[in-house]
């Protein structure tokens, strides 16, 4: 009897304990999942992509690597509507999508002026916006204020406003300060970030980014005049963005 009895109550537990191994396993992957984002030095997005008006979403591109022909026809071509730093006619541009509150992309803020430094006029640096809304709360108010601040201040407020963020990114805390400290000011500003002026801006690289196969912040595309480009995410250092770069100039 207590045999029997015995046999009926591992009966009735296995499948709870089948259970608990399944949800361990999906416990086990999420983590897993996350170290791996982390130890690449990147804030992968956790939002699914939306269509951009008026067509479907595009397949994402590589994780890594080169581009397809077919991946870099995703790509929004350089253009005056961009932030350059650096030479505008440059051979190689790193066009980089980013957010103001990643701290992966405040670690390779410093890299990115470091490749514009050595390689002088053959490379230059577009900078993209691309806020991970669902983590970083103050990542697209910051992207409208620097857009404000290009408006009214010129391409070297905006590329002060933004290596001072990037430099302490608790100025997220007062925004306007920050504008304020690159001489940025007064009703002309308050007006166009009260209106968000350029929310469709912001919101067209974001899409942009997500359409060129962009996951998470920083997202690097290397690209040269020939067409050719290289997708490279996360914060790797400058030894390691050089290999790419120098492909791409012997392009």
């Amino acid at each position: 009897m207590a045999e029997k009895k015995k046999s009926d109550m591992l009966e009735r537990l296995v499948p709870a304990l089948l259970v608990v191994s399944i949800a361990l396993a999906f416990v086990v992957g999420i983590l897993w999942q996350k170290v791996n984002s982390l130890g690449g030095g990147g804030t992968t997005t956790t939002s699914t992509a939306q269509a951009p008006a008026g067509g479907e979403v595009q397949p994402q591109g590589p994780t890594q690597g080169q581009l397809s022909e077919e991946q870099v026809s995703r790509i929004v071509k350089v253009s005056d509507a961009d932030h350059i730093r650096g030479n505008i006619d440059a051979k190689v541009f790193l066009i980089e999508y980013s957010d103001y509150e990643c701290p992966f992309c405040a670690r390779f803020h410093p890299t990115a002026k470091q490749v514009v430094d050595e390689y002088g006029d053959d490379v230059a640096w577009v900078f993209r916006h691309f806020p991970l809304e669902q983590i970083h709360q103050k990542a697209r108010a910051a992207a409208l204020a620097s857009e404000c601040v290009a408006e009214i201040g010129g391409e070297d407020a905006y590329w002060e406003f933004s290596d001072s963020i990037f430099a302490d990114q608790t100025q997220l805390n007062d925004i306007d300060a920050v504008a304020a400290s690159v001489g940025v000011s007064g009703g002309a500003y308050d007006s166009c970030v009260e209106s968000e002026k350029y929310a469709d801006k912001v919101e067209e690289q974001y899409q942009g980014g997500l359409t060129a196969g962009i996951t998470g912040t920083p997202g690097n595309i290397v690209m040269n005049q020939n067409g050719d480009a290289w997708l490279i995410p996360g914060a790797l250092p400058y030894e390691q963005i050089k290999v790419t770069i120098d492909e791409a100039l012997g392009g």
